[in-house]
């Protein structure tokens, strides 16, 4: 349904570099990045907003590079929603409609519709400025689905919400988006939001693509150092990789490691995640079923929800994070602790 080929913009000193990507018909996509990354911009370069310098946009196997943004089949939401606060909630809704000259009797019934699928019909005689920030949410999100959009473009869509809020409403966005199978682009800078709606994830870093694929490979195989800093992997570390032709040892100073897997670019420096989930704590040295297991002292705890951060010393130089139950968070600074985590837990940056 998008085909991007080599997409490069610039403004100011910014520029998105060699962009291509391709989001399948009815595909929910999360584009994912820090802010400053280009993640607006790529969508106003899809919209027509901003007009690209070079390649290619093609949107249901039609070149729009140079189309106008309303002859694109896009709808689109911006982050701060763009609603006309002088004009009724109906008014806004159907805005789309009227300027593309719709008879009045399809407008009725394409509001009806929309309407009843967003569960807003009793806000259609309501004003914007007397809207919460969910309810103009819905609003923007049904003037962009009226005009039967082949492409949706959602920028931040739901980070003006509480937590609570911001998953219920996008629970309603996956729902809406495979009742009405429009093919979708979503920005977002929240992991959470995106394993709830997201078919495939890519990251944005500094205008440049640098990894695209399904949520748990994205976060559970980053590309590279900076993807697995940006998605907080945990412990992101440096050593040196040898294979024996079954498994992949690395060492640390004087700590040896089990990774799953060989290859023949070894031995050489790496760097490698070890997602701070999948480290196991225990006050029992005996607990060490997994291939790898080391002893250390509590540093620091904090709680975060329904997990508690710990960060353990390793040895003289190296320092470990991991998740535990909140109630592990009690845990004195200086208890010994044993660490133990698979070899498969450890993925090795090519």
């Amino acid at each position: 349904m998008i085909d991007v080929t080599d997409l490069t913009y610039s403004i100011g000193d910014f520029q998105l570099r060699n962009i291509s990507l391709e989001v399948a018909d009815g595909e929910y996509f999360v584009l994912l990045g820090k802010p400053g990354s280009g993640k607006s911009v790529f969508l106003e370069c899809l919209c027509g907003l901003n007009r690209i310098s070079a390649g290619t946009i093609e949107i249901a196997g039609e070149d729009v590079t140079s189309a106008e943004p309303r002859d694109r089949g896009i709808g689109y939401v911006p982050q701060d929603y763009a609603l006309f606060p002088t004009k009724l909630v109906r008014d806004n809704i159907i805005f789309g409609l009227r300027v593309r000259s719709i008879p009045r009797s399809e407008i009725e019934s394409r509001l009806d519709g929309i309407s009843e699928l967003l569960n807003i019909k009793h806000l259609l005689d309501r004003s914007i400025p007397g809207l919460s920030g969910g309810e103009q949410q819905k609003v923007a999100l049904a003037r962009a689905l009226i005009i039967q959009p082949k492409v949706l473009l959602l920028d931040e869509p739901v980070s003006a919400l509480d937590e609570a809020t911001r998953e219920t409403v996008c629970m309603e966005l996956k729902r809406i988006q495979r009742e009405t199978r429009t093919t979708t682009i979503h920005v977002s800078h929240n992991f959470e939001e995106t394993k709830i709606v997201a078919d495939r994830v890519g990251i944005l870093r500094a205008g440049q693509l640098t990894q695209v694929g399904a949520p748990d490979e994205v976060f559970n195989h980053p590309a590279d150092a900076d993807v697995a800093d940006f998605l907080r992997v945990g412990n992101v570390l440096k050593g040196y990789a040898e294979t024996n032709g079954e498994h992949t040892r690395i060492t640390i100073g004087d700590i040896i490691w089990i990774a799953d897997g060989a290859t023949l670019e070894y031995p050489r420096e790496v760097e490698f995640g070890l997602p701070a989930k999948d480290v196991f704590v225990s006050l029992d040295p005996s607990n060490n079923d997994f291939e790898n297991h080391l002893t250390g002292n509590i540093i620091s705890t904090f709680s975060r929800g329904l997990v508690a951060h710990v960060a353990v010393k390793v040895g003289s130089h190296l320092t470990l994070t991991a998740f535990v139950p909140p109630a592990f968070g009690k845990i004195a600074s200086g208890t010994e602790v044993h660490l133990s985590f698979p070899a498969s837990a450890i993925h090795i940056f090519h």
